[in-house]
C-alpha cells in the first residue's frame, strides 16, 4: 500500500500568525466637530492607560487626521464614525471607520498657501505603515505605530495599500 501524499498548505506555512491584541477599543461618534475632540483624546489616554505615554501625542494627532477626514470625506447624514485602537506587542493600530467607500483617500502635494490636505502626509511620515480596507458599506482607513520604537518613525514613505473586503458582522 502507497501511503497517501500529503502537500502542505501553502498559506498556512507562509503566512506568519496575526500578533495577539493584548488591548482594543472601538466607538462611535456622531458626524459632528466636536467628535474629533472627543476621539483624539479618548485616545490619548488609551495609549498612555496601555503603558504606551510616549505614543500618545502621535496616537492624539493620528486619530484628529483620520476622523477629519471621516467627518469632511466620509460622513453620510444620520450615519456614524468609528476609532477602533488595537494594541499589540509590535502595534498600536488606529483605525477610523465611515460610510463613503467610494471617497478613497490621497496623498497629494498641497500648495504652500493651501489650508488643507496635509493630514495624510502627517500620516504617512508618522506611522510605520498605514493602509485603506474598502468595505461592502464604508471604508476603514488605518495607520499603525511601532511600539518598539516609541512610535515615530521619521518621513516614512512605506506602502500605502488598499484593499476590498466585505463586511463581516
Amino acid at each position: 500500500m502507497i501511503a497517501p501524499h500529503h502537500q502542505p498548505q501553502p498559506e498556512r506555512a507562509l503566512t506568519p500568525a496575526p500578533e495577539p491584541v493584548l488591548q482594543h477599543d472601538a466607538l462611535d461618534y456622531a458626524p459632528r466637530p466636536k467628535s474629533i475632540a472627543l476621539a483624539r483624546n479618548r485616545a490619548a489616554c488609551l495609549a498612555a492607560d496601555w503603558g504606551h505615554p510616549e505614543l500618545a501625542d502621535d496616537t492624539c494627532l493620528l486619530v484628529s487626521e483620520l476622523a477629519t477626514n471621516a467627518l469632511v470625506r466620509g460622513a453620510v447624514p444620520g450615519r456614524l464614525f468609528r476609532v477602533r485602537l488595537s494594541l499589540t506587542r509590535a502595534v498600536l493600530q488606529i483605525a477610523v471607520t465611515d460610510a463613503r467607500g467610494e471617497r478613497l483617500p490621497h496623498t497629494g502635494e498641497p500648495t504652500p498657501n493651501a489650508t488643507s490636505g496635509r493630514g495624510l502626509l502627517l500620516v504617512r511620515a508618522l506611522c510605520l505603515r498605514w493602509g485603506v480596507h474598502v468595505l461592502d458599506v464604508g471604508k476603514t482607513v488605518w495607520c499603525e505605530l511601532d511600539v518598539t520604537r516609541g512610535g515615530r518613525l521619521g518621513m516614512n514613505k512605506g506602502p500605502k495599500t488598499i484593499s476590498w473586503a466585505p463586511l463581516r458582522r
